[in-house]
């Protein structure tokens, strides 16, 4: 199955970046979104993305060109009508997604591929709401999707083969490492990183250590280049709670049970730092930790909660889930480990 033209719909700041990225391998791209407005926006952050690699000597002129030649926009569905595969970045809600690929149905031709760029919603659920359920596919990229270098292929019990086999050679056209994985809530990374990040959110609620004394340890115990409390900030802690509910709905395992903190985090509109505020403050210079402690405050545990995180990895590969190697390339492709968890346990 090959892929010549195909389609991205919403252009938020991932959608944006897997326009590019399919484009600069070679498909013809046709942008969408549901307004003019929400459509230049678009525009302009493909734009500056191609800009800063053209600046950055990463893209010539003339590679440029035919990239701009490639890619269109339009905030009308009705121009998908010839595109192989669409992939949607629309928000991360099910009914939002699902009523998305309906109407492309009707748009469509019937071979057409739909792929999900859902992060942890049910990939099964998507395909079912569709006429087409064996051509529905989940393809998780990363953010920024132009930088970051893994995509989770997530293949249902409904997925044709040929399917899934033709979104991972796209994958590899893109110059990314593809990992097929089954629809699992969270897939690899983020059932793995989450849980992580929500034990560290934990600590602090329980004054088991300070916001900054919390990344600080795991910096200095794993090697991570960011803290979990940073990074829910980098993350968005709005996108951090759902992906959570989605475990804890799935699994109904206490470790994914957000904490209080970060739901009422959240609802005070404290996201991390596209808000300014989250774990941290964001507007003096260096961040600086921006949660009250409780009265009495501990010494952080990084080797509780560096185990519990391995542990989960190697519960994994033991389900049967993913492999190894697998885990390992998520995690550091996916999420920056320096290492991947098998790594760490082999040291």
């Amino acid at each position: 199955m090959t892929f010549t033209e195909a389609a991205v719909v919403g252009l938020g700041t991932m959608g944006a970046g897997i326009a590019e990225v399919l484009t600069r391998t070679g498909l013809q791209v046709t942008a969408v979104e549901v307004n003019t407005d929400l459509l230049e926006a678009g525009r302009g952050r493909v734009a500056t993305s191609l800009q800063r690699a053209q600046d950055r000597g990463r893209l010539s002129a003339e590679d440029r060109a035919l990239i701009d030649e490639r890619l269109r926009f339009t905030a009308d569905r009705a121009d998908l009508s010839s595109v192989d595969l669409v992939v949607e970045a629309v928000p991360e809600r099910l009914d939002v997604k699902a009523a998305l690929f309906a109407e492309l149905e009707s748009v469509c031709k019937p071979e057409a591929v739909f792929a999900t760029n859902t992060s942890s919603l049910s990939v099964t659920a998507i395909a079912a709401a569709t006429s087409r359920p064996n051509r529905v596919v989940g393809m998780h990229f990363f953010n920024p999707a132009p930088v970051m270098q893994v995509v989770e292929i997530v293949a249902t019990v409904l997925a044709d083969d040929a399917v899934v086999n033709g979104v991972r050679e796209l994958a590899d056209r893109c110059g990314k490492t593809p990992v097929v994985v089954a629809d699992r809530a969270g897939f690899i990374a983020n059932a793995l990183l989450l849980p992580y990040l929500n034990d560290a959110a934990r600590h602090v609620e329980t004054g088991r250590g300070t916001v900054e004394s919390v990344d600080a340890a795991m910096r200095e115990r794993a090697g991570f280049p960011m803290g979990p409390l940073a990074l829910m900030d980098l993350i968005g802690l709005d996108v951090c709670l759902p992906i959570l509910d989605v475990l804890w709905d799935e699994f109904r395992d206490p470790r994914y049970a957000a904490t209080p903190l970060l739901r009422r985090l959240v609802v005070a509109g404290r996201l991390g730092r596209k808000t300014g505020r989250g774990w941290y403050r964001y507007d003096s210079g260096e961040p600086v930790g921006d949660v009250p402690a409780p009265v009495r405050v501990g010494k952080p545990d990084a080797d509780a909660l560096l185990s519990a995180h391995l542990a989960d990895a190697v519960r994994m590969a033991g389900d049967g889930y993913a492999t190894e190697d697998d885990i390992d390339t998520a995690m550091r492709l996916g999420c920056g480990y320096p290492r991947g968890p098998f790594a760490m346990l082999a040291e």
